[in-house]
């Protein structure tokens, strides 16, 4: 089986919907949780340690095994491609995708090295605006329009049964749509934010951002752009190059381009 999925819980309140979140992955052969800021303390406690045991009914290894991050950035740094679970559409020029259409796009992703993630927002509110723009791509799951609220869980589950149905369908079948990198691996969650924040940081320099009120939504309008671009290593490098060559930073005195 490919590599599958790393499921990412993004400021998860209830240690609770944690547990029940390792019992769907390890129905749905999901193996990999990262757990973003949570906001019990981790290592739990004994007692929440038991009430989140207890709501995984034997996901031990998952738990037991799952990363804790202080922020979304550095939890998606090893990243290639990322899909932000959302019921909302927003205001951004964004890829959108049910969990069924996402599923073989992950399968093809994965069978070709990439590590892809699937990221779920805090139980009440969902995933913000600054969270969704470090996203390649938006799963939307479909449901009655009058009554669409779903556990945090129940959503993991959709996601993974898409997943793991869709592995017997794929696996045989070569991709009717494929990018070739020419050698060069898809870029990383980091190397996509350091240059972000390189050519932030240089518009800020050049009075880019006249309007501070507009600045934000300026902000994740290029960010939104720069995730959408799909760029490999080796074109990272090169954004780099036309930077500096901008800026006219000498070859010898140009910052690391990665």
């Amino acid at each position: 089986m490919n590599n599958p999925p790393i499921i990412l819980l993004v400021e998860p309140q209830l240690v609770e919907n944690i547990g029940m979140t390792a019992r769907a992955m390890m129905n749905t052969g999901l193996r990999e949780l990262r757990l973003v800021d949570p906001r019990d303390p981790w290592p739990l406690g004994e007692v929440h340690r038991q009430r989140m045991a207890a709501a995984s009914s034997g996901a031990d290894a998952i738990l037991e095994n799952a990363k804790v991050f202080a922020t979304l950035e550095e939890a998606i740094a090893d990243l290639n491609y990322v899909y932000a679970t959302t019921g909302r559409t927003h205001d951004m020029v964004n890829r959108i995708m049910t969990p069924r259409a996402a599923t073989p796009d992950m399968i093809e992703r994965s069978a070709r090295g990439e590590k892809i993630g699937v990221m779920f927002g805090r139980e009440r509110t969902g995933l913000v605006n600054d969270y969704i723009v470090l996203a390649n791509a938006k799963i939307t799951i479909p449901l009655n329009p009058e009554f669409s609220s779903l556990n945090l869980a129940q959503a993991v589950l959709l996601i993974g049964y898409e997943w793991y149905q869709a592995q017997e369908e794929t696996k045989s079948r070569a991709p009717d749509d494929y990018i070739h990198t020419g050698g060069s691996t898809p870029a990383t969650r980091e190397e996509y934010l350091n240059f972000f924040h390189r050519l932030e940081s240089s518009l800020d320099e050049a009075g880019f951002f006249v309007a501070k009120d507009m600045r934000p939504s300026m902000t994740r309008s290029l960010q939104n752009t720069l995730q959408r671009a799909a760029m490999t290593e080796q074109e990272i490098r090169t954004w780099h190059g036309v930077l500096s060559a901008l800026l006219g930073i000498p070859k010898r005195n140009r910052p690391p381009e990665n």
